[in-house]
């Protein structure tokens, strides 16, 4: 009954069906049980007034909390977040965290600013050889096989 992924499951097919408050009430749950997804999607319906009042702390909040729990996504839209506020310094280090984590948006940004001066050398390397490791550890025969059947 306390599922968190079958009621983050629930709240994402109740939004897809439109059925907002439900959808809200389901990922509320979940999150309330620590899933890091759960998180990032209140922050999403945050950001996006859907369901909820729109409301940028409890985006970030909710952002926050899913990149604590290791969602790679969250961690990237903190980076931009602190971007879009001036502090790059502090975007750097998400984006560094999440491309480590295998996120290619993050590991496209730290090119961005390794190419800008931002970044050093050796940690825009420590991020590449981290993000392929990440990548490399997510392959496998099932996973290369359900893609190819998503493609059919």
């Amino acid at each position: 009954a306390n599922d968190p992924v079958a009621m983050l499951q629930m709240g994402l097919r109740r939004y897809d069906a439109g059925d907002y408050d439900d959808a809200v009430r389901y990922i509320s749950n979940s999150a309330e049980l620590g899933d890091a997804g759960a998180h990032f999607q209140l922050s999403y319906l945050y950001h996006e007034g859907t369901g909820v009042e729109k409301d940028a702390k409890k985006e970030v909040y909710h952002l926050e909390q899913a990149a604590i729990g290791g969602h790679p996504t969250a961690r990237y839209n903190l980076g931009a977040n602190e971007k879009n506020n001036g502090r790059m310094d502090r975007a750097v280090k998400h984006w560094i965290i999440a491309a480590k984590l295998g996120c290619d948006a993050s590991l496209d940004a730290v090119k961005v600013c390794f190419r800008g001066g931002l970044v050093t050398k050796e940690d825009f390397a420590a991020a590449l050889r981290a993000h392929q490791a990440a990548v490399e550890a997510t392959k496998s025969p099932q996973r290369e096989a359900a893609e190819e059947a998503r493609k059919e």
